[in-house]
């Protein structure tokens, strides 16, 4: 059993990237998670749970920050994503990657730290595009999904694999608040 960690789009965004990768019907990537930003890859999250206290204080002292979606990229002709501008992205999976302490295989097997790229996937040919759909659902992104929402990252969301590549929210872990001060 993996987990995950991630950041989700706002629910009526959330719907709209749904609602476009299922416009491909060979695009299996809505049956294995919702729309999300992966911040934490499988790497060092065990079955055992130790791992959770860690990240919720590590979340604790993390404030809440504003998120970026902007023009679709791809890794390659294997996969087509959104990309995501915020630097606070990469300090928040830095912070939970130090606070986890996976090792260096793990770090390299999951793309973390410096080899990290935030982005939100669209499709992959892993979960059944070919490269024609990928190239296809990069031209209609800008079309079908602009205007890229900007939007407070407030929790983070830890997925749970229920069966094999089906992953289920298993649990919100909220952010530092940043308080208004009054002048």
């Amino acid at each position: 059993m993996n987990y995950f960690i991630g950041i989700t789009p706002p629910d009526d965004y959330k719907e709209k990237i749904v609602a476009f990768r299922n416009r491909w019907s060979s695009n299996r990537l809505n049956d294995v998670a919702e729309p999300h930003i992966t911040v934490k890859a499988q790497g060092g999250l065990t079955v055992d749970l130790h791992w959770l206290e860690n990240v919720r204080q590590t979340c604790a002292v993390i404030p809440n920050f504003q998120l970026t979606f902007s023009d679709p990229g791809t890794f390659g002709s294997v996969v087509t994503f959104l990309n995501v501008e915020t630097n606070n992205i990469i300090d928040l999976h830095k912070k939970l990657v130090k606070a986890i302490s996976p090792s260096q295989e793990l770090l390299d097997r999951y793309f973390e730290m410096d080899k990290y790229h935030p982005h939100l996937t669209l499709g992959q040919t892993y979960w059944g595009l070919s490269e024609t759909e990928l190239d296809e659902m990069k031209s209609l992104t800008v079309n079908e999904l602009a205007p890229f929402p900007t939007f407070d990252v407030i929790f983070v969301r830890v997925y749970k694999e229920v069966e094999s590549d089906r992953y289920v929210p298993f649990e919100d872990i909220p952010l530092r608040t940043n308080k208004i001060k009054n002048s």
